[in-house]
């Protein structure tokens, strides 16, 4: 076994802050109460009935119909009795000011709601997935778009968003991918900090910031089967290095609020597991927010079979460390009982009720409980060209150009007709994607519209829709060929709609539905340069497109501004830079697949392929269609000398990086490293920094990194984390698979 080092972490952070380079370390943005908040919330826990307290535990939710918003009678007279803490679903200034008039004005202690809502990826101006955005790897835009949707969240009476979604999944039937970061754990840490700093800025009292809050807590991403709500089974060893990074990196970036997830771990569901809400979050990390749970989780623990009936439901969950119950109404309706048969504590309680004081206190609701109903912000911060100017830009940084055989891409200016053909061409509906918040499909700029934009009069653009996007209607394809036919080049509109992901909407065959591949194949044999468009929410086994000689751009689902973002690297005004955070599968029998993986005692190697007891499938590969971290460009990036040394404990590491073609661009080169001899095993390669960095046709950079002794540690069996000495492979690539390496040992 290697000596083994603990790091001391003050020292790490020092050191940290004196070398800065690719571990850069997440300083929380600390919001504090004032002496005033706290003698506030003092006063009220003083005063406050039970009820009162069970009152702001609970989190009802707003409906809407045709008309707007609506809150039922019954709802509305709870919250004058100052019986309801929280609101979601509700949101325009109007409707907000009003039922925050009711809690305020019209109740006994005058105990401001929070206004929570969905805004996953942005509010009214939305960005591309989630999923998507995290292909740009570019941190600050991110944390922009966070930004933007804060304010236009905030300017129509939002304070609180279920966001952001850090689970780390590595199972594309999963439906909710879309909504994450993608496979990587240290990846995952940087975009959730960034998330959480973009929703609460540097001031949660300004009237433009918004609590955030980490979800699913905890593993909700590795369900079995890659059906949604279902059980997760996993070590708590691949808990603790896996899943768990992602929410304490939210927790330590200063996140107001933790959602449960819906999923058991070690049979034991999130929402009533003690360990995991207090003795890990609460005690061992420090959390200093509120735990709220997913709708009506905590009811679900009848359906999980660890409550006899919701009243057992209630006193599990809220002995476990969960504070405010999302939509079950149960602390509410059997706080009094449970407390009344001393099976719950009334120091629990306050302690729940105090953490929710303390969320309304930092965001200034007691000071101005109408601070989020300014209707000039409304018309005025409201998709602003500045918003959908990042939008575009967004839409462009997360595409990910998988093919481009003889360089099929950009379209050239010789092209004077355009067919574009497919069921997601102009299909405003389809491009806001899953959990489009308060996004209007009306407003969304399809491909079509944003590639007539981008041409203007001089192309003729020809439309077909060729096929449904998930039926076996054919009737269309005549007409597509004859679109086909008469074009100079062919923009092919394929992928899911995107209902086909999001919660509840797992897939078993996650390659295109319907009948699009033979769509593809016809107008492929017309001869015409074709370039696929591809909208999804998540990675697609598209093996059977693959092998097609087209051209393969990867969109996601783009939002508002889709069409001209998509339209903006079609023609080369962007060069596409996006990285997959996703491996794509070459089948579903390939799933679960991702990157850093580990060795078996007999591997597989490709070049002895007759070898039968080894680790390999019968009927095909082991590697991905697309692997992790990959992403093509207009131009040609070469790699070469790899140099990497040792000084202490610190590890610097350089490469030369050439654009050899004819476009600059800009390229993501990525850091891993593989630590060959452990007291336990560990992956063949994890992701340890990258630089995005433009480089001129012709130009060469020395791109640099430094890391230290942190980055080579990992959790061992006692769930600490240290490391061991000894020998290291460095990798450094344009992707997880197409690297160039060297070894290093550090002692």
């Amino acid at each position: 076994m290697k000596k083994a080092f603990i790091l001391n972490d003050v020292a790490l952070l020092f050191v940290l802050l004196l070398l800065g380079g690719t571990l850069q370390a997440q300083v929380a943005v600390q919001h504090k109460l004032s002496p005033v908040d706290k003698a506030k919330i003092d006063s009220l826990m003083n005063q406050m009935t039970l009820e009162e307290k069970l009152g702001q535990m609970t989190l009802f939710a707003s409906g809407w119909d045709v008309t707007g918003p609506v809150v039922g009678t019954n709802d509305k007279k709870l919250i004058m009795e100052g019986k309801v803490g929280a609101i979601l679903n509700a949101y325009t200034v109007d409707y907000v000011r009003d039922l925050q008039r009711m809690a305020v004005e019209d109740s006994r202690l005058k105990i401001p709601l929070l206004f929570g809502y969905d805004v996953i990826h942005g509010h009214r101006t939305i960005f591309p997935i989630p999923l998507g955005q995290s292909c740009s790897w570019n941190l600050k835009m991110i944390e922009d778009a966070e930004r933007v949707a804060a304010i236009e969240a905030t300017a129509e009476g939002i304070n609180w968003t279920f966001a952001p979604m850090v689970d780390i999944a590595r199972d594309p039937r999963w439906g909710r991918v879309m909504e994450g970061s993608g496979e990587d754990t240290w990846l995952g840490c940087k975009i959730a900090a960034a998330r959480v700093k973009g929703f609460q800025g540097n001031d949660l009292k300004a009237n433009n910031t918004l609590l955030a809050c980490a979800k699913h807590f905890a593993a909700y991403g590795a369900p079995q089967g890659g059906r949604d709500y279902f059980t997760v089974d996993i070590s708590q060893l691949t808990l603790y290095e896996s899943y768990l990074p992602p929410y304490k990196a939210c927790s330590d970036a200063g996140a107001g609020s933790i959602m449960t997830s819906f999923n058991e771990i070690a049979g034991v569901p999130s929402t009533c597991n003690k360990w995991l809400l207090t003795d890990l979050l609460k005690k061992e990390w420090g959390f200093k927010g509120f735990v709220v749970t997913d709708w009506t989780s905590i009811n679900e623990l009848v359906n999980h079979g660890v409550a006899e009936n919701n009243k057992d439901a209630a006193r599990i969950s809220l002995n476990a460390g969960v504070d405010m119950d999302m939509c079950g109404k149960t602390f509410l309706d059997y706080g009094t009982e449970l407390l009344k048969e001393k099976k719950i504590g009334m120091d629990r309680i306050d302690e729940a009720v105090r953490s929710i004081l303390e969320a309304k206190a930092m965001l200034g609701l007691f000071d101005d409980p109408y601070r989020y109903c300014d209707k000039s912000r409304q018309e005025k911060e409201v998709m602003t060209p500045d918003h959908l100017s990042l939008a575009r830009k967004m839409v462009s940084e997360s595409c990910v150009l998988l093919k481009n055989p003889g360089h099929m891409l950009p379209i050239p200016e010789k092209a004077k007709t355009i067919a574009i053909i497919g069921p997601l061409g102009d299909s405003r509906k389809d491009m806001l994607g899953s959990w489009s918040a308060a996004g209007k499909w009306e407003q969304s700029v399809t491909l079509l519209e944003g590639i007539k934009n981008r041409t203007g009069d001089k192309t003729e653009i020809i439309y077909e829709k060729g096929c449904n996007t998930n039926d076996n209607d054919r009737s269309g394809f005549e007409a597509a060929v004859k679109a086909a036919v008469k074009a100079d080049y062919v923009i092919l509109a394929l992928g899911e709609n995107s209902w086909m992901s999001g919660e509840a909407a797992s897939r078993t065959s996650i390659d295109v539905p319907g009948v699009q591949n033979e769509l593809a194949e016809v107008i492929v044999n017309t001869g015409k340069p074709v370039v696929v468009v591809l909208f999804n929410g998540r990675p697609l086994a598209i093996t059977k497109l693959a092998r097609q000689p087209v051209a393969i751009l990867e969109t996601w689902f783009g939002g508002t501004q889709a069409g001209n973002g998509i339209a903006d690297v079609l023609f080369g005004d962007v060069n596409p830079s996006g990285k997959l955070t996703m491996t794509f599968p070459r089948n579903e029998g390939q799933i679960p697949i991702f990157y850093n993986v580990k060795n078996s005692g007999r591997p597989y190697n490709p070049a002895d392929s007759g070898a039968k007891y080894v680790s390999r499938y019968l009927d095909g590969p082991n590697d991905p269609l697309f692997p992790f971290g990959f992403g093509r460009s207009y131009t040609s990036f070469i790699y070469s000398n790899l140099a990497a040394s040792v000084d202490g404990h610190k590890i610097n590491i350089t490469v030369q990086v050439a654009n050899e073609g004819e476009f600059d661009g800009e390229e993501i080169v990525q850091l891993y490293i593989r630590d060959k001899v452990g007291s336990i095993t560990r992956p063949l390669k994890e992701l340890k920094g990258y630089q995005k960095v433009l480089i001129k046709k012709g130009e060469t950079k020395t791109i640099a990194f430094s890391l230290t002794t942190d980055d080579l540690a990992f959790y061992h069996p006692d769930l600490k984390k240290y490391w061991e000495p000894g020998e290291f492979m460095v990798f450094v690539g344009t992707n997880s698979a197409e690297t160039l390496s060297t070894s290093i040992t550090v002692e």
